[in-house]
């Protein structure tokens, strides 16, 4: 028993699947905060080019200069 105990605490097996989840949910958090940066700034321009359809170019943020 004391030897399987020893065992389990050498075994580095577990220790390496923590870390590629713990890696993995970073990248998860990075990409989920990069698309939501994204989406917003995506927004925002697609409400700038409403407003100058409709001939409300008065903001200048359209790229064109308004």
């Amino acid at each position: 028993m004391k030897e399987a105990i020893i065992n389990f605490f050498k075994d580095e097996e577990g220790l390496t699947a923590v870390e590629y989840a713990i890696a993995g949910a970073l990248v998860i958090g990075v990409a989920a905060g990069g698309f939501t940066t994204l989406g917003t700034n995506v927004d925002t321009q697609i409400g700038v080019l409403a407003d100058c359809a409709e001939g409300d170019c008065a903001s200048g943020n359209a790229g064109g200069g308004g």
